[in-house]
């Protein structure tokens, strides 16, 4: 059942209509491939297609979390977290432009 799930994901990505029209990923390119990747277990994978995939899912769990439980460090780990994913998001998408 999970490889199924896993092929279905494969056969329905979105295409990037910014790399269509402009010719140039977008900050967010990538994305899908590294959930593919990471659902199938290749988190080297994953972190190499974009590396800000882990902390992105982190912050929504820990956000999920937090807004049922009220830990009183969430907010702060979460502020935390969505910089880490934002420099990450830059940092990549400065990278693949310049290579």
């Amino acid at each position: 059942m999970w490889q199924q799930f896993i092929k279905w994901l494969e056969n329905v990505q979105i295409p990037c209509s910014f790399q269509k029209y402009f010719g140039i990923e977008c900050p967010g390119c990538g994305f899908q491939s590294a959930l593919i990747a990471l659902l199938k277990g290749n988190i080297y994978e994953s972190i190499q297609l974009y590396p800000a995939l882990l902390p992105i899912l982190s912050f929504i769990i820990l956000l999920l979390l937090h807004v049922k439980f009220r830990f009183s460090w969430g907010s702060v780990t979460l502020k935390i977290l969505s910089l880490i994913s934002f420099l990450l998001i830059i940092g990549n998408y400065f990278y693949k432009i310049v290579l």
